[in-house]
């Protein structure tokens, strides 16, 4: 067996060690012997993949709050007392939620798995001496692979042939540029994203041909480590669980306190136990909110099917809240900042000129016979290619991103030599030399013979003599190679991918292709900004949301992004680097940088465990901290961000998931749209919670001051939970599917730790408890002692009050900055939607003679009705009143 820590130090070695540490000779590969014995030890090539969430367990999710708890409770103690209408009232309640919920989540993960393309991936492999196809799942340390461009790197493999092989490693490093591979051995502790010699599973060949030696396979890849780092990492709760839950708990001790003291109360009063003990279960049922599970799912619910309307997939129902409550996003750049595409922007001439240019360019290259060269050399000495079928279909393209840049601008000005096979046919190509660093292509043309060549700037200054101007060709001085240099530095500087274009002219195709050359100028590449970039990152802004790119680009490049982006804070980016992170404990604020962290807008050069280690440092300094990404280095930190947002588009299988939502459209625009989606959410909940426990507030102090000053019970249980299902969860529901107003995304994001209910809305609870308590009481008073109505007469007249007072309630849970006619509530159809509803249902419970005996109630007369309506209205008067007061002390 040859121990992992030996495979994994590889890239120190020569080939030759390699391959003898790997017992393997490389004419001929593995013999069968070898493969089953090594098979056995090391198992199949693969990657442990999350499972799939079992159906029961996303049941079983549906029972984990506490509020839940207390419902089923109440349920089983009216069973135990004989109260059966109510208990299965109760668990119909139970029903519903949990079937919303189930259902909701369930579509939502299956949505998420939907988006797993499996395929079976084969690998060319050299055993006994024969080249055949594998499946990938069946190589081991030690065997040949061959790679081509278009192949998909099977295993970790040292490299020990590389010819023009380039790599695009953009979904493990964030590198966003091919990486060109060499066979040299680097140092041991050489970082991964700079070890040349290595190509890593997972990642494409977009260039070139070489072959090497299978080093690690599953989990003992790069991939694997990463994908295993994601697997150990853990979640965060979402801040609205964690909130309702802690909800749910207060009401908890809070019920059992308030049954406790008014069952003692009204036994010592001279009550019977059992008639205590259907009081209790009264208050209990009172005391906790019977829609609150069922509203917040399906204001949930309906969030993630807003946010799906946007390319947005959420895979659990409270990651929809935590959006609003982010005060950091941690964003890749390349494919979510910029396009993932390299485009030329720019040509530095050898003349001089910056010509700059742009989609809606117009330009007379027959004029201008030095740009027009750029364009022809770059065309020329070029082996990608882009394919278009005659029937109009779909664009082929094939090749190196920047030679693709190359051909498509040369296309778009009308330059493409390529493309004729009798002009300027090409006769040699010299491949690209990594230690020149130059290649080129050499042509056919009327008088003689065309050298075109391109590469590295500094390669291309050194190997011209000449260079071409307006007036024609003349040599290049010292001064002139200079003045160029520093020009393809500031370009550099900027964050632009420079590459040199020169030519020269002959009688015969031999000699060195270098030689003698003549300058053309300078191809400037960008991979550029998405659309819309800049307003959806000072939307962040305005929303009191900071943005900070983590990126494997380097710093340089990193940095020009960034600032073109808008990310910049006084016109200034703060930028780090992997080895600035070396020391950072993130349960440390004063290692590493430290509190400089809290300012950065870049980290450039970043590792997977940085990652990590950033989020964590992130949430212990307070933060809420939402993170996006697209690569198998992103799996980790998505995961343990409060929420991870990857890619669908181009995103791999392990970030999408690790991460809690999905954009479908890999655009940072849509973030922007969840995250008001979040914010909006969260308002709407509090506000139906408000709503809710201010409904059930009035129904405990109803019953238990009944009781303490000595009047008959106003309610029963049954009464109550119709009231609790019927007049309070439509109107919640309604508050629920609120808009928002327009300034949500201009307020700053709520401080973390602030609870769904505070201490000013705890009074507010208070406050509108005791208006509705004092209304309903009061007829119920005035109906026993004025009207001398009977038990069921007075009984009907307290439950029509009640429920009309908490009808009109609705109409009290506008923002005390709103206006009272003109507000989210009276502006929001559900509401008015939902009040015509309880209205008919309220009809429904006197006028069908059924349900009316099971609740126990008389047909009211139009005294009752006058009545209870004109009771009614007080908590909704003096309601608005109270917000007045409010709104004056602010």
């Amino acid at each position: 067996m040859i121990a992992l820590e030996d495979r994994t130090r590889l890239h120190s070695l020569s080939g030759r060690e390699a391959l003898a540490l790997l017992d393997v000779d490389p004419d001929t590969g593995l013999n069968a012997g070898q493969v089953a014995r090594r098979r056995k030890i090391y198992g199949p090539n693969l990657i442990a993949r999350k499972k799939s969430r079992a159906v029961l367990l996303i049941l079983a999710d549906q029972f984990r709050s506490v509020i839940v708890w207390l419902l089923g409770a109440a349920a089983i103690l009216s069973l135990t007392v004989g109260d059966y209408p109510e208990a299965l009232a109760i668990f119909l309640v139970l029903l519903i939620n949990t079937a919303i919920g189930f259902f909701t989540s369930w579509r939502a993960i299956r949505s998420m798995e939907a988006l797993y393309r499996l395929v079976t991936i084969t690998a060319r492999v050299r055993r006994e001496g024969r080249s055949e196809l594998l499946p990938v799942r069946d190589l081991t340390p030690g065997d040949i692979v061959l790679l081509e461009s278009g192949d998909i790197v099977p295993a970790d493999i040292r490299l020990l042939e590389a010819a023009d092989l380039y790599c695009d490693e953009s979904t493990l490093t964030g590198e966003s540029v091919p990486v060109e591979k060499t066979v040299e051995p680097v140092t041991l502790d050489t970082y991964v994203a700079d070890r040349t010699n290595m190509a890593f599973k997972g990642v494409a060949v977009v260039r070139g041909t070489g072959f090497g030696v299978v080093a690690g396979i599953g989990d003992e890849t790069e991939l694997g480590r990463i994908a295993s780092l994601a697997e150990a990492a853990q979640g965060q709760a979402h801040p609205l669980e964690k909130r309702l839950d802690r909800l749910g708990q207060l009401l908890v001790w809070i019920t059992l306190a308030l049954s406790t003291l008014i069952g003692v109360t009204g036994y010592l009063r001279g009550f019977g136990l059992i008639e205590m003990a259907e009081t209790a279960i009264a208050l209990a049922v009172a005391a906790v909110p019977e829609g609150l599970p069922v509203v917040a799912t399906l204001a949930l619910a309906r969030g993630m099917l807003r946010l799906a309307r946007h390319n947005t997939l959420i895979e659990k129902l409270s990651a929809v809240e935590t959006l609003g409550a982010t005060t950091i996003v941690l964003t890749d750049k390349t494919g979510t900042l910029t396009e993932n595409r390299m485009t030329v922007t720019s040509f530095l001439l050898a003349d001089g000129r910056d010509i700059e240019i742009d989609d809606g360019t117009e330009r007379d290259i027959a004029g201008d016979p030095l740009l027009h060269l750029i364009l022809e050399i770059g065309a020329l000495c070029n082996n990608a290619e882009v394919e278009r079928p005659e029937n109009g279909g779909k664009v082929v393209s094939v090749g190196d991103p920047m030679e693709l840049a190359l051909l498509k601008v040369a296309d778009r000005f009308g330059v493409r030599p390529d493309l004729d096979p009798d002009e300027k046919p090409e006769i040699a190509e010299h491949a690209f030399d990594p230690d020149r660093k130059m290649m080129a292509t050499v042509h056919r043309i009327d008088d003689g013979y065309l050298t075109a060549v391109k590469g590295a700037p500094e390669a291309i200054l050194a190997h011209a003599g000449k260079l071409r101007t307006d007036d024609g060709i003349r040599n290049m001085t010292e001064a002139d190679r200079k003045t160029l240099l520093k020009n393809v530095e500031d370009k550099a500087r900027k964050g632009y991918r420079l590459i040199g274009m020169a030519s020269k002219q002959g009688k015969t195709p031999e000699g060195d292709p270098y030689e003698a050359l003549v300058l053309a100028g300078f191809v400037c590449l960008l991979d550029p900004l998405r659309e819309g970039i800049r307003q959806a990152v000072a939307q962040c802004r305005g929303a009191g949301v900071r943005v900070v790119m983590m990126t494997g680009d380097h710093i340089a490049t990193a940095s020009e992004i960034a600032m073109q982006a808008g990310l910049a804070e006084n016109g200034k980016i703060a930028a780090f680097t992997e080895g600035d992170l070396q020391e950072l404990d993130p349960e440390d604020p004063g290692s590493g940088p430290g509190p400089d962290l809290l300012q950065a807008n870049v980290f450039a050069r970043v590792s997977p465990e940085s990652k990590l280690k950033l989020v964590q440092f992130y949430q212990n300094a307070g933060h809420v901290v939402a993170m996006t990404g697209d690569g198998v280095n992103d799996a980790p930190a998505l995961k343990k961000a409060d929420i991870g947002i990857a890619m669908g588009r181009r995103g791999t299988q392990v970030a999408r998931e690790a991460a809690a939502m999905v954009l479908k459209d890999d655009a940072f625009n849509s973030i922007i749209a969840a995250m008001r989606q979040g914010r909006v959410i969260f308002g709407n909940i509090r506000r139906f919670v408000i709503y809710l426990m201010s409904c059930n507030f009035s129904e405990v102090l109803v019953v238990g001051l009944a009781i303490i000053i000595g009047l008959p019970v106003p309610l029963s249980p049954i009464q109550i939970l119709f009231l609790n299902i019927v007049t309070d969860v439509f109107p919640a529901f309604a508050l629920g599917l609120g808009e928002g107003d327009e300034t949500v995304m201009r307020q700053a994001p709520r401080d973390p730790k602030e609870q769904i209910v505070t201490r000013e809305r705890w009074l507010d609870i208070v406050v509108f408890g005791f208006l509705i308590t004092a209304s309903t009481l009061g007829a119920y008073w005035a109906a026993l002692a004025y009207f001398g109505m009977s038990g069921p007469e007075s009984t009907t007249i307290a439950f029509m009050t009640l429920a009309l007072s908490q009808l009109w309630h609705v109409f009290n849970m506008r923002e005390v900055s709103e206006r009272w006619v003109s507000n989210t509530v009276v502006k929001n159809r559900y509401v008015w939607f939902a009040i015509a509803l309880c209205l008919f249902l309220l009809g429904a419970s006197f006028y069908i003679p059924a349900l009316a005996d099971v609740m126990a109630l008389t047909l009211p007369g139009k005294d009752h009705l006058a009545l209870a309506f004109g009771a009614s209205l007080t908590p909704l008067l003096a309601g608005q009143i109270w917000i007045g007061l409010k709104s004056l002390r602010r």
